[in-house]
Parts: structure tokens; C-alpha cells; sequence
């Protein structure tokens, strides 16, 4: 991503890795910085807080990743990347969508839970 004639990559993982995937994305990270060779901005992305309202914290990231210049979690990321409130406008869209289709996924999951039971 471009944004004020600055480039920005992401890697975007599960809101709760583990040690060993903070440790390759780490790396995927510095790779990535090494093979620009130029200034880049690179992050590891996660697109929501499971901690919230409390701050992330995950013992994996300790020593390892600095909060925000390695990663960014949640709103940070989404307003980065679309502007101020992008994320509770997100969070409103899913919000919509999700009560508009819930009856007809739930009909369906049922449907599909049918189908399996019946052909033991």
C-alpha cells in the first residue's frame, strides 16, 4: 500500500499465534525490509482485539514484537488502511449483513446438519 509517497506492507495472521509464527512473520518481516533495500514500512496485522476493552497482550509476542511499530491490532489496522472509523463501520456492515442473512444461514446449517445425519 502507498500512502504519502511512503510503502506500506502487511501480513495479516490469527488475532493469537503462537510463539513460532510471531517469530516467522518477525523474519518475513526484516526479509521483507532486506529485499526492498530501501525504507519500506512493514507490520504484522491483526484484525481484531480478542482481549478488548483490554489491550492486546500475548505472552508469545514478549521480546519478540514492539506494539505499534511491528504490529498493528484491530481499529489501529483498519483505520490505517481505510481512514478514521473504518473499523466501526465495519463493524456496522457485518452487523447489517449478518442479521439479514442469519435466518436464512441458520436454515441452511440445519439443512446441511439434515443431510448429514441421514446418510449415516
Amino acid at each position: 500500500m502507498k500512502k504519502d509517497n511512503k510503502e506500506y506492507y502487511f501480513e495479516i495472521k490469527t488475532v493469537k499465534p503462537n510463539i513460532d509464527v510471531f517469530e516467522k512473520s518477525k523474519t518475513k518481516l526484516l526479509e521483507w525490509v532486506a529485499r526492498k533495500r530501501k525504507y519500506i514500512n512493514v507490520y504484522l496485522a491483526f484484525p481484531y482485539n480478542p482481549y478488548h476493552p483490554k489491550p492486546y497482550h500475548r505472552f508469545t509476542e514478549v521480546g519478540m514484537m514492539d506494539h505499534p511499530n511491528d504490529f498493528l491490532i484491530g481499529e489501529e489496522y483498519w483505520d490505517f488502511i481505510g481512514g478514521k472509523n473504518t473499523f466501526y463501520e465495519l463493524l456496522e456492515t457485518f452487523d447489517e449483513v449478518g442479521k439479514e442473512f442469519k435466518d436464512k444461514l441458520t436454515q441452511k446449517f440445519k439443512q446441511i446438519a439434515k443431510e448429514k445425519i441421514d446418510s449415516y
